[in-house]
């Protein structure tokens, strides 16, 4: 269900030839965190039809899951939940199935995920795929594999998505760079289909601050929100433990895009671990609008701070949501996160 919080605002109210500053309470939206248990890489999409829809990796790594909701309360109850793809026995699109993303394009569904191969040899070889449905529901009709998205170049690729501008598509994604030493830069290109980048891929970041580079080298997760005239891009970054946390990219919503020097970089990370609100390792979200106006980023954090062994194998990453407040200067503030609701 949804919470409110009260907020004072003030309004001003005219009496005669006096005025008066009365303060009027705003109902801000809260949610009850944590909004789906063990899913980490969250990503919602909002629909022309309505609905939420709903996908994260699944602990296992080893299938595509896909729920849908009205609200983002509903999404951990007992909505709709499907299993859409499992990860092949042998071959590509074997293992570490990762990072699922759900877009409706020119009446298509898409989505685009990570997977290495089956083999032991390849598991590591980490691509992008792509699977299509022509049914008006997602849930219903058959999930098509289209093979991998090429992105010009063979390394480790992962986290795609989509966005359009101004009539143009583009995808954004992560990967290793030819002759990087970093594990994953952040890159750029236009889409000459939901299937297809065309012209070269361009670099918008590359894990170059200390914060970046705790245990990996990594920038990654890319998504965009737009607001203000500016379109903010945020990114992932560091290793996956409590150092994991959000960096972010701004560019004027006129600017060319695909130009690195359009895009600047804050300096410090926009959402990070909060020991006090027992919230770690803040990261991979994405972002929708409420019907109240309101923004809000979703993403994913576990509430612990000391992990076992690799933080790839803890299944403890659980997806949250928080309501965007903004800057004077229009930028968008993420900070502080919100903590857990009390069980």
């Amino acid at each position: 269900m949804l919470h409110f919080k009260m907020i004072g605002v003030m309004v001003l109210a005219v009496a005669g030839s006096a005025a008066a500053q009365v303060a009027t309470p705003v109902k801000e939206t809260t949610f009850k965190n944590p909004i789906v248990k063990n899913r980490a890489d969250s990503q919602v999409y909002q629909a022309p039809d309505g609905y939420l829809y709903f996908m994260g990796t699944v602990p296992e790594y080893d299938r595509l899951e896909l729920r849908r909701a009205k609200t983002l309360d509903e999404m951990g109850g007992t909505t709709e939940t499907k299993t859409i793809w499992k990860k092949h026995d042998t071959g590509p699109m074997g293992s570490h199935i990762w990072a699922p993303e759900i877009h409706n394009i020119d009446g298509k569904w898409y989505v685009y995920f990570a997977a290495g191969g089956a083999e032991r040899a390849t598991t590591w070889n980490i691509r992008i795929y792509v699977l299509e449905n022509d049914s008006a529901n997602p849930l219903e009709g058959e999930w098509v594999e289209k093979g991998q998205l090429k992105t010009g170049w063979e390394s480790f690729a992962l986290d795609a998505s989509t966005f359009e501008q101004k009539g143009t598509r583009y995808l954004i994604w992560a990967q290793k760079g030819q002759g990087s030493r970093d594990n994953s830069d952040v890159y750029i290109a236009k889409m000459s289909s939901p299937l297809a980048i065309e012209g070269k891929a361009v670099r918008l970041t590359k894990p170059d601050l200390p914060w970046e580079q705790i245990g990996y080298r990594v920038n990654e997760g890319p998504t965009i929100l737009r607001k203000n005239g500016k379109i903010f891009l945020t990114y992932s970054a560091a290793a996956t433990d409590w150092h994991y946390c959000l960096g972010m990219l701004t560019a004027d919503e006129n600017a060319d895009l695909l130009d690195p020097a359009s895009w600047k970089k804050s300096q410090e990370p926009v959402l990070k671990t909060d020991e006090e609100r027992k919230v770690f390792g803040s990261g991979h979200n994405s972002f929708i609008k409420l019907p109240t106006g309101e923004d809000v980023i979703i993403y994913h954090a576990r509430n612990y701070k000391e992990i076992k062994g690799d933080p790839l194998n803890d299944p403890n990453r659980h997806t949250r949501a928080q309501v965007i407040h903004w800057n004077a200067d229009g930028t968008p503030n993420f900070m502080p996160p919100v903590p857990d609701a009390a069980e």
